[in-house]
C-alpha cells in the first residue's frame, strides 16, 4: 500500500477566532501515534454506533482495537443499546474491561429517527445498491444532525491534548463537523466498513453534498475497497465540486481530507485455533454423508440469500446426482426487525426453503437447514471446518469477513472451496476463490457443482494463497496501518 502523499497544514483547519481549542499544544506524532521522549502517550478516542459491554468484550473492532486503546489509556464511546424519555447528557462510565467505556443513551425519538430512520431506512439501503428502498422523511436528517451533534458535545469534556479521534461508520458521519464546531482541533479519522455509493445512488440521498461536507471535517476516511475510494471520488466530483488533488488526497468544501484503503482482517491465529480444537459435538450430522455448503449471514436484502437457495434449487434440478450428496445449512440471525424490508426478506427465505425441501427431500435427507438465529463463533469456527464449500455471496458488501474466516477454519490438508461474489470487498484481494455474479443463478449453480467435483490438490492450492492474504493483512494489521496513516 502506497503511503499517502504528504501535505502541509491547512489553515482551513483552525477554529474561528474566540472559539476553544480542546488540543492545544498537541506535540507532533511519530507515524505510530507515539509522542516524543518525554511525552504522555496519545490516547486512541474510538467512537462507534455501539459500545461494546459485558465483562469480556468480543467482536472483530474489540480484538483490532483493544491493544491500542490499552496502551495508551484509550476510550471507546458508543450507544448503550438502552433508550430513555430522559437520558443523561454525561456519557455513562462502563469499568470492567482493558480499556475505558463510555456510553450514551438514546431517546425513543432519536432511536426511531437517527438509527432506525436515517442510519438504516437511507444510508444503509443506499451503499448497498438499494436506493428504492430508502424511506426518506425530513425528520430523519433532523434526528442524525441532532444525535450526533449531541455525541459531540458530550465527548469534548472527555477529550486532552495529544488525543487521537477514531469515528467508525455511516451512523456517524457529521460527528467530525459537530467536534470542529466545538472547537476540536485534534486528528480524526472516519473508517467506513460498507460500500460507498457511486453517484447514480448517492444522487438519490436527499442531501448529497451535505455529505461530503461532513466527510470534510475528516483528517484522512479510510474505504475497504479500492472500488469505494472510486466511488467516493466521483461522486465527489460529480455532486460536490469535489476537487481530487492527488490519488489519495480531495478538496472538499475549501478544506483538505486524506483517503486510503485499509481492508478489514480477522484475527486470524485465533479462528484458526477455535476451528482446529471445536468438538465434534458442534459438527453437523448427515444419514446421507451428504457433504456440507454454509452460509452465515444476517438476514439482510443485501446478503443474496433468496439468489442463493434459487441456484441450490436449479443445481438440484440439472445435476440429480448430487442429490443426497450435498446439504445446504443457512444460518442468518435477525436484524432490525421493525424495519418492513426486513420483514420482507424474512418471508421470502422461509418460503422459499420450505418449497426446496418439499421438492426434493427424502426420507433421509433435508436439502436446506434455514436456521434463523445466532451460532456462537466457536460453534461457526467448527461448523465452516466441516464445510465442503462456504457461500459467500451478497449483491453489496464492504468487505465480508465471513469469507476470511471460513478460510482460516479449514484444515489445509483437505480444505473447502470458497465460493465468493464479485459484489463483497473481500473478491478485491481474495481472487482464488471461485468468483461469482450472484445475480446469475446458472453461474452460481455452476460454481456449487465445480466445488463439489473439484480435486484435492486444486483446493489446496487455492487455499493455501488465500490463508497467506488472511494471515498477512489480518484484523492487527488493519488498525495499526489506519492508526500509523492517521498519526501521519
Amino acid at each position: 500500500m502506497s503511503r499517502p502523499p504528504e501535505s502541509r497544514p491547512d489553515p482551513s483547519r483552525q477554529p474561528p477566532s474566540g472559539e476553544p481549542t480542546i488540543a492545544e499544544d498537541q506535540p507532533d506524532q511519530d507515524p505510530s501515534g507515539t509522542q516524543p521522549s518525554g511525552q504522555a502517550a496519545s490516547r486512541l478516542i474510538v467512537v462507534s454506533n455501539r459500545l461494546p459491554l459485558g465483562d469480556s468484550p468480543s467482536g472483530g473492532l474489540v480484538v483490532a482495537l483493544e491493544d491500542a486503546l490499552r496502551s495508551s489509556g484509550g476510550v471507546w464511546v458508543g450507544f448503550s443499546g438502552q433508550t430513555e424519555d430522559d437520558p443523561s447528557d454525561d456519557l455513562q462510565d462502563h469499568p470492567g474491561a482493558a480499556f475505558q467505556r463510555l456510553s450514551f443513551d438514546l431517546t425513543p425519538q432519536d432511536h426511531e429517527e437517527y438509527y432506525l430512520g436515517y442510519s438504516n431506512s437511507i444510508l444503509w439501503p443506499l451503499c448497498h445498491g438499494r436506493p428504492n428502498l430508502m424511506r426518506i422523511k425530513p425528520e430523519y436528517l433532523d434526528g442524525y444532525a441532532r444525535v450526533n451533534a449531541r455525541i459531540a458535545r458530550m465527548l469534548v469534556p472527555h477529550l486532552r491534548p495529544g488525543d487521537r479521534i477514531w469515528v467508525q461508520d455511516y451512523h456517524l458521519f457529521p460527528l467530525a463537523m459537530e467536534l470542529r464546531a466545538l472547537g476540536v482541533t485534534a486528528p480524526i479519522g472516519h473508517f467506513l466498513h460498507i460500500p460507498f455509493p457511486g453517484p447514480a445512488d448517492c444522487g438519490a440521498l436527499p442531501n448529497p453534498a451535505e455529505l461530503f461536507d461532513w466527510l470534510s471535517h475528516y483528517d484522512l476516511v479510510g474505504f475497504q475497497t479500492e472500488r469505494d475510494l472510486g466511488a467516493f471520488a466521483e461522486s465527489a466530483r460529480q455532486l460536490a465540486d469535489g476537487d481530487q488533488i492527488s490519488d489519495q488526497l480531495f478538496r472538499l468544501s475549501g478544506r483538505r481530507v486524506r483517503t486510503q484503503v485499509f481492508p478489514i482482517g480477522i484475527d486470524t491465529a485465533a479462528f484458526m485455533a477455535e476451528a482446529a480444537e471445536a468438538p465434534d459435538s458442534d459438527r453437523m450430522r448427515s444419514l446421507t454423508r451428504a457433504q456440507m455448503m454454509i452460509g452465515v449471514d444476517r438476514l439482510d436484502y443485501s446478503k443474496g440469500i433468496p439468489q442463493r437457495f434459487r441456484a441450490y434449487q436449479l443445481l438440484l434440478e440439472k445435476i440429480p446426482d448430487l442429490h443426497e450428496k450435498i446439504s445446504f445449512l443457512q444460518i442468518a440471525p435477525p436484524t432490525r426487525g421493525e424495519v418492513d424490508a426486513y420483514q420482507d426478506i424474512r418471508e421470502e427465505t422461509e418460503h422459499l426453503a420450505g418449497r426446496i425441501n418439499g421438492q426434493f427431500a427424502t426420507l433421509n435427507w433435508t436439502p436446506i437447514r434455514f436456521i434463523h438465529r445466532p451460532f456462537p463463533r466457536n460453534e461457526l469456527a467448527g461448523l465452516y471446518r466441516q464445510a465442503r464449500i462456504g457461500l459467500v455471496t451478497p449483491l453489496a458488501d464492504g468487505m465480508n469477513l465471513v469469507a476470511k474466516e471460513y478460510v482460516a477454519a479449514q484444515n489445509a490438508d483437505d480444505p473447502g472451496v470458497l465460493i465468493l461474489s464479485r459484489f463483497a470487498g473481500a473478491a478485491e484481494t481474495m481472487t482464488e476463490a471461485l468468483i461469482i455474479n450472484p445475480h446469475d443463478p446458472h453461474d452460481l449453480a455452476v460454481a456449487m457443482a465445480q466445488a463439489m467435483r473439484m480435486s484435492r490438490s486444486e483446493r489446496q492450492d487455492r487455499h493455501a494463497a488465500l490463508l497467506e492474504g488472511v494471515m498477512t493483512h489480518d484484523i492487527a494489521w488493519w488498525s495499526r496501518t489506519y492508526l500509523a496513516a492517521l498519526g501521519d
